[in-house]
């Protein structure tokens, strides 16, 4: 008698995406990423990797846990507060709703009172005016970079920006300050040296072709030792005097002073200064979105955004209503994480080592993301080996650990407390597979 193939018993395609799962699934996944898991899960019974009565039940899985973005959330267990490769700050609740809200149609732009067209991200405006009120204007472009060479574009194109050498810093990804200043065309006159720049250095670069003065804040370095730098108030009453814009790159995106981070600079000091321009970040120490922070004063900023370049690095709705509601609602999880109390980051630490029979080591975290560099955050972390990490990495959820000294550590200070159980729960998980495998390479 002819045994029956196998792969005769497959379910046929039309039988599989008719399943009430599947046809629910519709609503968040597309026909064709649906049609892939559905040839998926075939593919793998036809190669007898599956027997085809789990054809079925391996769909529903693969249909349930597929999701429509790739991006996996993880724990950030490293103890490196703006973590720019986990995408630098996590956002508030009052910004995730209202980013929510934020999906739908909004009054970006329109003003619902007489249906005229306004002006556009007036709220997060609004906000920023309120928090920084030594600021006359506020202008949101996408990102930091952005707002620097809209800045530089509007004020000095085919002129001169001048700006210490000691500043000319490479920000991430090997992009320096310098190439983008003259992608939009302006010229840069260096001053001073490495280490040393004088006020006189600038009173001898400036004349009819200076577009405007640049203060850039090295944000991801420090440099010791025999060094100088002119100061903001210093330097605004040259540039005053000689009628020439002074634009303050802050980059880290503090809108007013920290004693956590005392060197660190912020807008409203900055602002105080003499800076006709501040530039910030939102998504750093501000804790937001990602977002080019533009603040000053009011004809100056009224000269950027209505410059053509303005268009083009606009922020979307979805940014310019998340930065709002994370400068206008409660503290955002960087400013949580930066104040966290030494004494409590220790008790839930030694609560996760005792139910793992682990060691607690101390821990400096950091602000990352190029804010305060070489400013450690007194904490605590798990010690555990080395080779865990990367099931940590792989598990569910996903957790990112430190790998330092030849060791896993694990710091609690950006996991929010409910989530000390998930930490648990991998950590466990990971050592688990660990074990597992290295079973299996001794057998």
């Amino acid at each position: 008698m002819d045994q029956v193939d196998p792969r005769r018993l497959i379910p046929r395609t039309n039988d599989l995406l008719a399943l009430p799962a599947v046809r629910d699934a519709r609503t968040r996944l597309n026909e064709r990423v649906i049609r892939e898991l559905v040839r998926n899960v075939q593919d793998q019974a036809r190669r007898g990797e599956l027997p085809p009565g789990q054809v079925e039940p391996a769909l529903l899985a693969a249909v349930a846990s597929r999701s429509a973005t790739s991006l996996r959330p993880v724990l950030n267990a490293t103890g490196v507060i703006v973590h720019t490769n986990l995408g630098r700050a996590p956002l508030s609740p009052a910004a995730v709703e209202a980013l929510v809200a934020a999906s739908g149609y909004v009054d970006v732009e329109l003003d619902l009172a007489d249906g005229s067209r306004s002006r556009r991200g007036a709220g997060a405006r609004a906000a920023l005016l309120a928090a920084c009120p030594a600021a006359e204007d506020a202008l949101v472009v996408n990102n930091g970079a952005a707002a620097l060479v809209l800045a530089t574009t509007a004020l000095a194109a085919g002129r001169e920006v001048v700006v210490s050498r000691g500043e000319l810093v490479e920000i991430g990804a090997g992009f320096r300050l310098t190439d983008l200043m003259e992608s939009t065309g302006a010229k840069l006159h260096e001053v001073g040296t490495t280490n040393r720049t004088h006020l006189h250095d600038y009173a001898g670069a400036l004349g009819p072709d200076t577009g405007c003065v640049l203060k850039v804040h090295p944000s991801n370095f420090r440099v010791d030792g025999f060094t100088s730098a002119v100061p903001l108030h210093e330097l605004s009453r040259l540039t005053a005097d000689q009628g020439v814009p002074l634009v303050a790159d802050l980059g880290s995106g503090l809108l007013a002073h920290d004693p956590h981070l005392p060197d660190e600079p912020d807008v409203a000091s900055a602002l105080a200064s003499g800076a006709d321009v501040v530039i910030a970040s939102g998504d750093k120490l501000l804790g937001g979105p990602q977002a080019g922070l533009l603040l000053g004063r009011k004809e100056i900023i009224t000269r950027l955004a209505r410059h053509p370049l303005a268009r083009a690095v606009r922020a979307d709705k979805l940014a310019l209503a998340a930065l709002e509601a994370t400068v206008a609602g409660g503290p955002p999880p960087v400013v949580q994480s930066l104040h966290a109390d030494e004494g409590q980051l220790r008790r839930r630490t030694e609560r996760l080592a005792q139910a793992l029979g682990a060691p607690v080591v101390a821990h400096d975290g950091r602000v990352g993301g190029g804010g305060a560099p070489g400013v450690p955050l007194p904490g605590w972390a798990l010690l555990l080996p080395e080779g865990l990490a990367r099931q940590l990495r792989a598990g569910d959820p996903a957790v990112l650990p430190r790998v330092h000294d030849g060791s896993c550590l694990v710091d609690l200070r950006c996991v929010p407390e409910p989530d000390d159980h998930r930490i648990l729960d991998a950590v466990r998980q990971a050592l688990a597979s660990l074990q597992a495998a290295n079973a299996g390479r001794a057998g």
